[in-house]
This record gives C-alpha cells, sequence and structure tokens, in this order.
C-alpha cells in the first residue's frame, strides 16, 4: 500500500467511527441485542443442560460414576477448543458468521444429544456442542461491543452480559420442572429447536461495522452506517477531532473527561471474569486495523 492510499485508508476510517460515535442507541441496537442475546441465553442452556438429565439418565443407563464425570467435563473440553477456534474465525471470516455457526453447531448437537441411544454418542454429541458453545459466547460479546459507542459502552455491554446467568438460572427451573413431565430429551429439544431459528436470524444481521472497516472494506462498512443512521431519530454531538477523549478545549479542566465513580469500578470488576475467560482470543477491531 501506498502514502497516499494508506492516509486515505485512516481517513476513511476515521471518518466512518466518527459516525458510527454521533449516532445514538436506537431500536437498530436494541434489535441486535436481543437477537445475540438470545443466543446467549441458550448458550447457558446448553451448558448446564446436562445437569438436569444426568440424574435420570446415571439410572436409566446404568451409568458409573466415571463416566458421568466423563459427559460433564467432555462439555467443558470441546468449550475452550470452541473458544480458540472461533476466536480465529471471527477475524478472518466476520462476527456474525463465526457465531451463527457456533449457534448452529450447538443447537444440532443439541437435538443429536436428544436422539442419542447410549453413552457413546451422547459423549461424542456432548463434545462437538461444547465446541459451540464456547465458540458463541466471545464472538457474541466483541460483536455486542462493537456496535455501541465508547460512551454507554460498559452499561450497554453488561446489560447484554446478564442474559448468560439468567440462561443459568432459568435452566434449572425448566429442568426441575419438565423433565419430570416429558422425560430426559426434553431439555435437548428446548435448547436445539429455538437455536436453529437464532441461527437463521443472525445470519440476517449486518456485520460488524468496525470489523468491515478494520478489514478495509470501507463500502460495506459505509452502507451499514448509514442504515444505522437512517434508524436513528437524531444526531448525538460528533466526537471532537484526534480522538474519543479530545476536547479541543483550551483549557485543561474544560470539557474533561469525569473517572469512572465507584459503581463504574464496581461494575468493572464484576465483569472482569468474564472477559478474562470468555473472549477466547477475538480482538475487538481498532478503527484503523
Amino acid at each position: 500500500m501506498t502514502g497516499d492510499s494508506r492516509i486515505a485508508s485512516v481517513s476513511d476510517a476515521t471518518a466512518l467511527i466518527a459516525r458510527l460515535e454521533s449516532v445514538p442507541f436506537s431500536r437498530w441496537h436494541l434489535r441486535l441485542r436481543i437477537i445475540v442475546g438470545s443466543a446467549t441465553f441458550f448458550d447457558a442452556f446448553d451448558a448446564l443442560s446436562l445437569a438436569f438429565v444426568l440424574p435420570v439418565l446415571g439410572r436409566l443407563w446404568d451409568l458409573s460414576p466415571g463416566q458421568i464425570g466423563s459427559l460433564i467435563s467432555i462439555g467443558y473440553v470441546g468449550q475452550s477448543l470452541g473458544a480458540l477456534i472461533f476466536g480465529s474465525l471471527a477475524e478472518a471470516f466476520g462476527r456474525v458468521r463465526a457465531a451463527a455457526a457456533a449457534v448452529a453447531i450447538m443447537s444440532v448437537m443439541s437435538l443429536g444429544c436428544a436422539l442419542a441411544p447410549g453413552f457413546a454418542v451422547l459423549l461424542v454429541c456432548r463434545f462437538v456442542q461444547g465446541v459451540g458453545v464456547g465458540g458463541e459466547m466471545p464472538v457474541a460479546a466483541v460483536y455486542i461491543n462493537e456496535l455501541s459507542k465508547a460512551r454507554g459502552r460498559g452499561r450497554f455491554f453488561l446489560l447484554y452480559e446478564m442474559l448468560f446467568p439468567i440462561g443459568l438460572m432459568m435452566t434449572g427451573q425448566i429442568g426441575a420442572v419438565l423433565v419430570p413431565m416429558f422425560g430426559w430429551q426434553v431439555m435437548f429439544l428446548i435448547g436445539g429447536v429455538p437455536g436453529l431459528i437464532i441461527t437463521w436470524l443472525l445470519l440476517r444481521m449486518p456485520e460488524s461495522p468496525r470489523w468491515l472497516i478494520s478489514k478495509r472494506r470501507f463500502a460495506e462498512a459505509e452502507a451499514i452506517v448509514s442504515e444505522i443512521e437512517a434508524h436513528s431519530h437524531r444526531r448525538a454531538a460528533p466526537p471532537a477531532p484526534g480522538g474519543e477523549f479530545a476536547t479541543g478545549s483550551s483549557s485543561p479542566q474544560e470539557g474533561r473527561q469525569p473517572g469512572p465513580g465507584p459503581s463504574s469500578w464496581a461494575a468493572r470488576i464484576a465483569a472482569a471474569p468474564l472477559w478474562r475467560g470468555r473472549y477466547g482470543g477475538v480482538r475487538i477491531s481498532s478503527p484503523t486495523g
């Protein structure tokens, strides 16, 4: 890349990022957060569903303690592998495709678990499902982060991230009620069928404009940014030239960004394990890549 084209690319990227930062939260953002949040909800559901199936299967299939332990642990092995694999896929092929593929894998394998005739098949299905479960969360988290503005990003992200523990809580309530009524297969059917619908919805979502910018696909990013602007009733004040926190003020006190308060620090500390353990190598795209 020549010096002039490099400067032009940086200029295009900066302009697009400035427009992203100037658009307020709207129904466009809410729709995507609901879809991605639904995927994360069922990610949590699939991760924990086995816990409410094993008490029944242990008696039904006469499973040994070692077999029960294998069924539990193999899912975590798959999750670790999935976080690494889908982190790389999200960087290479985009956030939406990677997230949709992860949700498709965990949903199809959930149906496979429901049809499993015995221990060996269920073990394989749980491993492959774990790959999808571990791959969805890091990619979805990065996608949500890249959609939000710098101002208010923490709250935007944490409201989304809360869906994972809610999913874990709901899994217990659903399992306690439905497994005695309909049998152990119902947990895997609940995790599988809605996941296939969510996969279709994910594939209809726009790609992360920040990822497109990092790949210098400016025309596609421009189209998405224009769509976001069209769904907003108003435009927020654009950031000052020179960066997110530049103020252009001659006084050092004027326009200074306030530091995080106690509640903000508490939220960051609470979210730290999720960020550290769930990102799986996915890099949040910078404006100039």
